[in-house]
């Protein structure tokens, strides 16, 4: 069943914040709740996209680890689950950029979030097809760029986030105003988000809505591995870092006692060639760690957020308490008894 509009929540100061606002941003979503689910690699599938459209938000389906057939059968099921709008995530680097978006026109995705590279060769196409565009950047300079290419709306994710992550390493709280100073289009919020009170912190700054990616991968119906979810769950402050910044800046958890992001940091240490840093990497290592349980060899990319998630939630509980708590804190601003 689909969430209906007297679910959805209120924009800041309790009135509609305009054509960029969050009432404007779940219009453009066909979503009740202006709150998407990261495309995270190897931790989306069709029970988490569903569950999360259920409660109202926007579900995504990360491409980025799946080849051509599998992407066109968890649209598939997502299809035969749910009636509402949901999102794929592609990013445009990937090998398998061209064949998935194809499938996902032949399908009829209503929306698709595009990263890791420009959006000026697909957004044309996909807009031709009817399909609703979002495109993730790291500066304001990026966001311009994403706008003249013709996107609907622009997430602007700090470099809190997991995964990989822009060059500039620059923090959600700096970054979202300066996009939204940047561009007319709605500006999304990324990185660092995982409550009410975060997502009530970026409204302020601007932002129309949020997307969150480690929230959601401590869920019941994330497919990472129950080791990968337990080891996130124990996460301390500082015990993310952004590494291979001279490869691909990407944002992962320390693996147990001399497992690879030791590896990586003691090459690092030692100024270790970007070819090095790349065998040392290879190839597999994300699927190997936050697919297959591997805390010692995999790849464990989440957020610096992981310090503050403590449980495992359905992804439905997650939309609904994080819009609660938004409500909340937004009362309690705007009451009487509210004192500087």
């Amino acid at each position: 069943m689909k969430a209906t509009s007297d679910d959805s929540i209120s924009a800041p100061g309790g009135k509609s914040s305009g054509a960029r606002g969050p009432s404007a941003l779940c219009q453009l979503l066909g979503v009740s709740q202006p709150v998407i689910q990261g495309g995270m690699v190897w931790c989306t599938n069709a029970a988490l996209v569903t569950a999360v459209g259920r409660a109202g938000g926007l579900g995504t389906l990360g491409s980025g680890s799946m080849y051509p057939e599998e992407l066109r059968a968890e649209i598939a099921s997502v299809q035969e689950a749910f009636d509402g709008r949901f999102a794929v995530n592609v990013p445009l680097l990937y090998p398998a950029a061209e064949q998935h978006m194809q499938t996902i026109v032949d399908a009829g995705v209503p929306v698709v979030i595009t990263s890791a590279g420009s959006p000026k060769k697909w957004t044309s196409f996909l807009k031709e097809h009817g399909v609703t565009v979002l495109h993730v950047i790291s500066s304001a300079v990026f966001a311009e760029k994403s706008q003249a290419a013709g996107v609907d709306a622009v997430i602007a994710e700090g470099f809190e986030a997991g995964g990989h992550n822009g060059r500039e390493e620059t923090t959600t709280l700096c970054l979202v105003p300066e996009v939204v100073a940047a561009v007319d289009v709605p500006v999304v919020a990324a990185g660092g988000i995982s409550c009410g009170r975060s997502m009530m912190a970026a409204m302020a700054l601007g932002a129309a809505g949020v997307q969150m990616g480690s929230r959601f991968v401590a869920t019941q119906e994330c497919p990472a591995h129950d080791k990968f979810k337990a080891h996130v769950l124990a996460a301390q402050a500082g015990a993310t870092k952004l590494r291979l910044k001279s490869v691909t800046p990407v944002r992962m958890l320390d693996n147990v006692s001399g497992g690879f992001s030791h590896l990586v940091a003691e090459a690092e240490a030692r100024s270790a060639g970007v070819e090095e840093l790349r065998e040392i990497l290879g190839k597999g290592r994300a699927k190997q760690g936050m697919r297959g349980g591997d805390l010692l060899e995999g790849e464990l990319e989440i957020g610096q957020v992981s310090a503050r998630l403590h449980d495992i939630p359905s992804a439905g509980e997650v939309v609904r308490d994080v819009v609660a708590e938004f409500e909340q804190v937004r009362a309690a601003l705007a009451s009487p008894s509210f004192h500087w």
